[in-house]
């Protein structure tokens, strides 16, 4: 695949995780021939970007637009009334890349039409700062060049993986897609036990932050699994043992999380109807 789009990118939607990765392309150069941003709410902080076109509808559109890309980056509760816009752009020239969670490839298909290229991902937020991993997955419309597109576009923000069964985005949404919010709640609860056990609440917090973030930064570059990490730490009637013990009970953090995970999932296919 030639590194560059050649024809423009068209965003829809620019919220957090559109902007995110709008940010990505801009600092990679992939959709060097411009892209296009529909934002009924503002985009200004890219108003002014070279390369960068923002309105506020579809109607505002070029009429001679041809985007090679199609990105739909709106909730999914607004993807019914705002997807039908975009129709007279499918076909095999055009690739459109879903990142609405519980939004199906079925659904886009009976919007766009059935020679409609589709891409359904599911990204993460740190792909703020480049650290996201997006789960792409194509319809059989989708040729192998155009899942090349979408997985350089979404490479642009963090990893990316593949899966060809759609059934499994939902677990995707419930492990990744939900995941940072887990993380960021395991920071305030381990502030709020350091609090309870008596530290001063801004160290606590900054011992909390930096112990997830260092931990998992180790995980990370390191050729151990997770579990022989743990290991590591845990001294035999040590103090990280003690911890442990109850973490890893029978009604521990493990099914604690399998629970949430699962829960994330089966919202994940209420919002696909």
């Amino acid at each position: 695949m030639a590194e560059k789009l050649e024809r423009p990118l068209l965003l829809v939607g620019c919220g957090k995780m559109g902007g995110a990765m709008l940010e990505g392309w801009l600092a990679s150069r992939i959709a060097a021939a411009g892209v296009f941003v529909v934002e009924p709410f503002g985009a200004g902080a890219f108003a002014n970007r070279p390369g960068v076109t923002v309105v506020s509808s579809a109607d505002e559109l070029p009429g001679d637009l041809s985007p090679q890309v199609v990105v739909l980056a709106v909730k999914p509760q607004a993807m019914s009334a705002v997807v039908g816009a975009y129709r007279k752009y499918a076909g095999p020239g055009c690739l459109f890349v879903s990142i609405a969670a519980g939004t199906t490839i079925g659904f886009f298909e009976a919007e766009l039409g059935a020679d409609a290229a589709i891409v359904r991902a599911m990204p993460n937020t740190p792909a703020a700062v480049g650290q996201g991993i997006t789960v792409i997955c194509p319809n059989a419309k989708a040729t192998a060049q155009q899942v090349a597109e979408a997985d350089a576009l979404l490479k642009a923000v963090g990893e990316t993986a593949s899966i060809a069964d759609e059934s499994l985005m939902d677990a995707v949404t419930g492990v990744s897609g939900s995941g940072p919010a887990y993380v960021f709640l395991m920071i305030e609860c381990l502030a709020k036990a350091g609090v309870d056990a008596g530290l001063p609440e801004d160290l606590a917090g900054r011992l909390a932050l930096q112990t997830v973030a260092g931990a998992g930064h180790l995980a990370r570059r390191s050729d151990e699994p997770p579990d022989q990490l743990r290991r590591n730490v845990t001294s035999p009637n040590g103090t990280t043992q003690a911890a442990l013990d109850v973490l890893m009970a029978e009604d521990g953090l493990q099914p604690l999380m399998t629970r949430a995970v699962a829960a994330a999932a089966n919202r994940g296919r209420e919002l696909a109807g």
